[in-house]
This record gives structure tokens, C-alpha cells and sequence, in this order.
């Protein structure tokens, strides 16, 4: 007998009909034996709507406080629904707010962290049989006020449940059926994993993948939680993302390839390259609230330096104006940029144990004349930016590259 936290999101509980046939899953679950505690989010669209009713009210500007009380109620109402919907179907169940359960949170509204989870009541309902329903996405902080997790806080409520209550397993339920080697929709190829590390998820999340959100896998990371990704209305294994690495003769080398296409690049020409010279570009630039990804500095035979970086393309503009004024208190020769590129990236942890994989993706972009902007490396993965004309041949290429294509009767 097991004790699953089961997370779903808001299209897996868009409507009543679908409310329905996630309580047949539950009840599924439960007549094998295992405790379930489910946590649900809004209906899909849902807080959407309450946001734009705050901010009809006070033009734009909602007090945060005052958003959390409103937008908490999405969840609440969710909750109540299933938990009905499983009694009905002789399932004993009761459903939880945040609150309620005492998801204790920092007071940061509308972005709060869980500071500590009291878990002794529905341990209690557990124990009495009873499936405990919960709302994702909230708390409440040391002096009663409710608080939101902000992006992708029911996911993180599931996962912060399932390590408070030492869980075998928290199941993400989402409208895919997994983690794949890459987007099928640009490589048609594409194979679901059976299994990935915690690392490598949060290399994927982070890089565009956006399956999970990087706070739930880092939490599950921390904590040890075994991770599955599932889909809400098809059977099937899913992901299962673990901490375990284990050494076989299968593992590839590679587990996936993320890209993202929301990159810009920047480049300031001819500054004196003197002691404390990428401070002086990038501190300007961290002080405008940008973040910076890839990095490369060229040292010219005339004692200049060109320095490369990129950002969010959405900061472009502001780090562009932010650039150009540090180019004039330099004395740089130009600042320049790209808007046109886009970041691939090979990730695994098979890259700690073999030489060569680096070159082994430069030979796969180089047969296809695709030329490589800048390169970024960590432990387990390596990132190039190229033009972003390129971007789904680079794709392809580097997936058939590193075996990472489906057999034939799969892929068809």
C-alpha cells in the first residue's frame, strides 16, 4: 500500500465533466489499496478571470494582499467539486484550503514560499480512509493572511505535501504523457523517457522545457521526491524523475535537447581591456533587474576587448539602452546586437563519464554549415546560440546525432 500525492492542473480540471473523470481515476487508485491525497488548481482559465476583474477595479494596480483573498478562491472551488464528486461515487473524501491545512508561508503576496506544512490532519484523515483533497497554489502566512505560491505553485504544493508526508511517489498529471528527448512537434521522433535525474530536469525546465516548472523540481530535488509526469486521460508509465543515476549499458549518453527561442544577443566592441572591465558592462545591466545567460569575451591585439552576452529577448531593448550608455562611459567603439538567434542545448549526465561529446555536436552542426555563435558548457550539458533560422535542423540533426531517435515503428 503507497501514499501518492497526485497533482492536477487546470485544464485536467476545466470542467465538470473532466472534474468527473478525475475522480474515477482517484477511486481507481484508492480500490488498489493506496492513501491519495490529491491536489487540484483552478479551473483552467479561472484565475485569469479574477486577475482581470482586480485589476478592472483598481486599474492594473490590485494590492497584492487583496489579489491573494480573491485569486485563492479558484482553487477553492475546485476542491470542493472534487471532493463531492467523490462521494458520490462512494469515495469518502474532504477537501482542504491552504489554510486550512496550514501551508505556512512567508508573507511575500502573490509569490510566497512554504516555510513548513502541518500535516497532521490529513494524516489523521488518511488514516480514517478518507481521500484528502487540497488546494495547490496557496497558504497563509504567521498572521493569518492568505498567500499565493505565484508560477507554478500547485505544482510546488504538491510536491512540499508529498515531502511532508514522506510520500512514495507525487504524480504530476498535465496534458502531456511525459518527458520527451525533445518537442515531438519539431522532432516527430521524439521518445518519452521512461526516467530522468532531478538534474537533468532542471537543466531541461530551465532551457525552454516546460513540462515542469523549475521550483517544483528543485523542491522535489532537495527533498528526494519521486517525480512522474502523466497524462491526465491517457493510461500510461509517464517520466519518473529521481535522484538515482544508476549506471547501465543502455544509458545514453544524452537524455535530451532542449532549445529556447526567446534569446537576443549583445555585443559592446572596443572597450579598454583593463582590471574590472565585465563588472563595469554587467553590473549596470544585473541593476536594471536583467539576467544574463551566455557569456564570451574576445581580447583584441590592441589591448580592446569584445564583449558578447544575451538576454531574455523581452529585455532586449532595456539592456540595449542600458549598453549604450556604458559604451559611452568606456570610450567602446560600438554596441551591436541580434534579436534573430536561438540557444540549443545537449543534456545528460552520461557526459561525466564520455570524452568527446562536445566535438561529437559541433561535427553534427558543422555537416549541416550551421555556424555556432557562442558555446556555453556546465557538468552535464553543453549549449551553443546559432541563427534561429536554423534552429529545427540544428534540432534534428544533434537528436539523430546522439541516437536519440525512435525506431521506425515507433516514430511512425
Amino acid at each position: 500500500m503507497a501514499l501518492i500525492v497526485q497533482k492536477f492542473g487546470g485544464t485536467s480540471v476545466g470542467t465538470v465533466e473532466r472534474i468527473a473523470q478525475v475522480a474515477e481515476k482517484v477511486k481507481k487508485f484508492r480500490e488498489k489499496g493506496d492513501d491519495i491525497v490529491v491536489v487540484v488548481s483552478a479551473m483552467s482559465g479561472e484565475t485569469n478571470r479574477l486577475i482581470d476583474l482586480a485589476k478592472q477595479i483598481s486599474d492594473d494596480q490590485p494590492v497584492a494582499r487583496e489579489l491573494d483573498v480573491m485569486v485563492s478562491t479558484g482553487e477553492q472551488v475546485t476542491i470542493a467539486l472534487l471532493a463531492m464528486a467523490l462521494i458520490k461515487r462512494g469515495v469518502p473524501a474532504v477537501s482542504y484550503t491552504g489554510s486550512q491545512v496550514r501551508i505556512l508561508t512567508d508573507s511575500s503576496h502573490t509569490k510566497a514560499r512554504i516555510l513548513s506544512i502541518d500535516d497532521s490532519n490529513i494524516r489523521a484523515d488518511l488514516k480514517a480512509g478518507r481521500v484528502v483533497v487540497v488546494a495547490g497554489f496557496q497558504g497563509v502566512d504567521e498572521h493569518g493572511n492568505i498567500t499565493t505560491l505565484g508560477r507554478g505553485g500547485s505544482d510546488t504544493t504538491g510536491v512540499a505535501l508529498a515531502a511532508a508526508l514522506k510520500a512514495d511517489e507525487c504524480q504530476i498529471y498535465t496534458d502531456v504523457d511525459g518527458v520527451y528527448t525533445t518537442d515531438p512537434r519539431v522532432v516527430p521522433k521524439a521518445q518519452r523517457l521512461e526516467k530522468i535525474t532531478f538534474e537533468e530536469m532542471l537543466e531541461m525546465a530551465s532551457l525552454g522545457s516546460k513540462v515542469l516548472q523549475i521550483r517544483s523540481v528543485e523542491f522535489a530535488g532537495k527533498y528526494n521526491v519521486p517525480l512522474r509526469v502523466l497524462h491526465s486521460f491517457q493510461e500510461g508509465p509517464g517520466t519518473l524523475i529521481t535522484l538515482d543515476e544508476e549506471e547501465t549499458m543502455e544509458q545514453p549518453i544524452i537524455s535530451g535537447i532542449a532549445f529556447n527561442r526567446d534569446e537576443a544577443k549583445l555585443t559592446i566592441r572596443g572597450v579598454p581591456d583593463l582590471p574590472g572591465v565585465a563588472f563595469k558592462i554587467l553590473g549596470p545591466i544585473s541593476s536594471a533587474n536583467i539576467e544574463v545567460d551566455m557569456i564570451v569575451q574576445n581580447v583584441a591585439h590592441d589591448n580592446t576587448t569584445d564583449f558578447t552576452f544575451t538576454v531574455h529577448r523581452n529585455d532586449y531593448q532595456s539592456a540595449q539602452q542600458v549598453l549604450e550608455a556604458t559604451a559611452r562611459e568606456l570610450g567602446a567603439r560600438e554596441v551591436v546586437g541580434d534579436v534573430n538567434i536561438a540557444k540549443v542545448s545537449i543534456v545528460g549526465v552520461g557526459m561525466r563519464s564520455h570524452a568527446g561529446v562536445a566535438s561529437r555536436m559541433f561535427e553534427a552542426l558543422a555537416k549541416e554549415n550551421i555556424n555556432i555563435q557562442m558555446i556555453s558548457t556546465s557538468e552535464i550539458k553543453v549549449s551553443v546560440v546559432i541563427e534561429e533560422k536554423y534552429l529545427e535542423l540544428a534540432v534534428r540533426a544533434l537528436h539523430t546525432a546522439f541516437e536519440l531517435d525512435a525506431p521506425a515503428h515507433q516514430g511512425e
